[in-house]
């Protein structure tokens, strides 16, 4: 090498030494000529022991993070399980074992591997041997019965996939990465060297910088400001750290919690916040990502970069990130003020109608994902589920009538009571609380508890008056790398419109976990400068009665459904096409098309509605290159 440049080097401490973050100017020579100077930074990742020494303060106490918004103090206090970061922190930690012959491997191939104290998944491609994680870090599923492609692995559940080289997540959903496992060649046989922590745990924090020095900071100024706390917002602060930045970020939310994995709202509904935390309280504090709880934005000031929050306070900004997600709609009828009728927002919200619905009657407007969510999860809590909704068929728009038929009758084979095509007129009451829902067909039902699962619009009423370009709907307008038509303001997540490659670079709307992700990464790299355009495949899933549907594309106005399976069975795939192409595929128990389908449409590559149907037909005719991972 020769001139001058930077050099970021990772050194892994093993038992015992402080840490440096510094500097070096290194002399180069070569072939007898100067080549000037090479600045390398040396970054020591500590034991957790001793890292845990640098992070108390002199009493040999923790110090969280304190900060005041408005005057009221803040105070988050050490979670009791420290973060593991660092794999291998010491000789005992690790294990050695042959694992294979090198022939048992083809190359595409993959396998699960026990190392006697957990277990590997070994990759081979294009010659090479990769050992990693063997579970999703996202929920755990076996990556082993995913997708191998191009040098990533994709999981077969919820489509997160990982560089097989480095471990790095690289499309979501989920936080952590792989932990990656050195593997040697001898004599013919695959040997794998891990740390048994990192088999145990499988999952991996990638390394991220702290902010150079918080307490110098004006309580009202920050370089970056993001204005929600949902998967978006936290992508986004991760991944400013992941990538060096070491200034000053704030994040706001209504909510009383720090980020959680919201879906599980409806899913698992008498969850605890701390169960369901998609980040401890410890590691906000260790790497400086400040949270401001129970703080809402009214306005945005563009001209003078600042935030006004609902108690007048304000906070200047440099960066900003709107990511505010929706608000739930509300029924419009009589009564709609009555206690005890709730539409799921937060995990106060799900907790109390688990608790009123528990041997009681309850209600849910609108066969939407949470509403039947919701339906399913209370079948074994209530003494009777009913479910209201306008249209004729669940799902109908999403899934098409065939699918949506399948769901309702799994539903009523669970005790669900269905009233179709029509709406609440009225809910009344008794002593202030529910009592009876009334439906414009003039049937009235028993209920102690009402669940409004009817849509939600974009929480974004307070940017109005801001010049933010929003659409008809109220969705931000944003391009390829998630930039608002401001410079250094940008928008990720369910309230925004982004140009979809999938679809011609349509703007569209996709209010998946998924998505909110990586449109939080790509904003963050963008506020950085990377330049760095949105390129993702949609992917969701949701979860009734122990059984998973997945689906990844957009399907928005297809014209046809091909199906192969048993819908009966519940056993079968969806392919929703439009002209002569396939624009989203959907599944149950059919693990890993859609994840296959998932990386094709990735690739940029069309799946042609004449293939699937030779295929179905016939079994092998036509061009499977699509199922198989072939073809230009």
């Amino acid at each position: 090498m020769s001139g001058r440049g930077i050099y970021r080097l990772q050194v892994i401490g093993l038992e015992t030494g402080k840490g440096v973050n510094q500097w070096v100017e290194l002399e180069e020579q070569e072939s007898g000529k100067s080549g000037g100077n090479v600045e390398v930074k040396i970054e020591v990742v500590l034991p957790e022991k001793e890292r845990a020494k640098e992070d108390m303060s002199p009493n040999g106490k923790a110090s969280p993070i304190i900060y005041k918004a408005n005057g009221t103090s803040r105070h988050y206090q050490l979670e009791e399980h420290p973060i593991a970061m660092n794999p291998y922190r010491n000789l005992k930690d690790v294990v050695e074992a042959s694992v294979c012959h090198v022939k048992d491997l083809d190359n595409g191939q993959m396998r699960e591997v026990d190392l006697g104290c957990g277990k590997a998944l070994l990759v081979k491609e294009n010659g090479e041997f990769y050992a990693l994680g063997h579970k999703c870090p996202h929920y755990g599923a076996p990556l082993v019965k995913g997708v191998l492609s191009k040098g990533r692995v994709r999981c077969p559940w919820h489509g997160a996939c990982f560089n097989i080289g480095t471990g790095d997540i690289e499309d979501f959903p989920g936080l952590d990465s792989l932990p990656k496992f050195q593997v040697k060649i001898e004599k013919e046989k695959v040997y794998i060297r891990a740390s048994k922590q990192a088999l145990q745990t499988q999952r991996r924090t990638k390394v991220m910088a702290k902010c150079i020095s918080l307490s110098n900071y004006n309580i009202s100024s920050t370089n970056v400001l993001i204005i929600g706390a949902g998967p978006a917002g936290l992508v986004c602060a991760e991944t400013l750290r992941q990538e060096g930045f070491s200034d000053r970020i704030v994040m706001c939310t209504m909510d009383r919690h720090l980020p959680y994995d919201r879906p599980k709202l409806s899913k698992s509904m008498d969850c605890h916040p701390d169960q369901i935390a998609l980040r401890p309280k410890e590691f906000f504090r260790m790497y400086d990502i400040e949270v401001l709880t129970e703080m809402q934005v009214v306005a945005v000031d563009i001209k003078n970069k600042t935030a006004v929050f609902k108690d007048a306070f304000k906070m200047e900004y440099n960066k900003l990130l709107l990511a505010t997600g929706s608000t739930p709609k509300t029924l419009s009828c009589k009564g709609k003020e009555v206690e005890n009728v709730f539409n799921i927002g937060t995990v106060e919200d799900a907790n109390r109608v688990v608790k009123l619905a528990t041997s009681k009657n309850a209600v849910v407007v609108g066969a939407s994902f949470l509403g039947m969510e919701v339906a399913a999860y209370l079948t074994e809590k209530a003494h009777s589920v009913s479910v209201v909704e306008l249209e004729e068929v669940p799902f109908k728009k999403f899934f098409g009538e065939k699918v949506g038929r399948a769901i309702l009758k799994m539903f009523e084979n669970n005790h669900v009571k269905f009233y179709m095509q029509t709406e609440v007129s009225e809910l009344r009451e008794q002593d202030g609380k529910l009592k009876e829902v009334v439906l414009k067909s003039g049937k009235i039902l028993r209920a102690d508890v009402c669940v409004i699962g009817i849509g939600a619009t974009p929480a974004t009423g307070f940017l109005k008056q801001s010049g933010i370009n929003m659409d008809s709907k109220g969705f931000i307008v944003v391009n390829k790398m998630m930039q608002t038509n401001f410079p250094g303001i940008f928008a990720a997540g369910d309230a925004v419109a982004f140009p979809l490659a999938l679809r011609n670079n349509k703007k569209v709307n996709i209010p998946h976990w998924q998505m909110a992700h990586m449109q939080g990464r790509i904003a963050a790299l963008n506020m950085l400068a990377h330049g760095t355009e949105i390129s993702t495949v949609p992917c969701l899933w949701t979860a009734m009665f122990g059984k998973s549907i997945r689906y990844t594309g957009h399907g928005e106005g297809f014209d046809d459904v091909i199906i192969q399976g048993d819908l009966d069975e519940l056993k079968f795939v969806a392919f929703y096409t439009k002209n002569d192409e396939v624009v989203a595929v959907a599944s149950m128990n059919y693990d890993p098309i859609v994840s296959k389908v998932a990386d094709v449409m990735g690739a940029g590559r069309a799946i042609r509605k004449r293939d699937v149907e030779l295929f179905i037909r016939y079994g092998t005719t036509g061009d499977m290159s699509w199922l198989t991972g072939k073809g230009s």
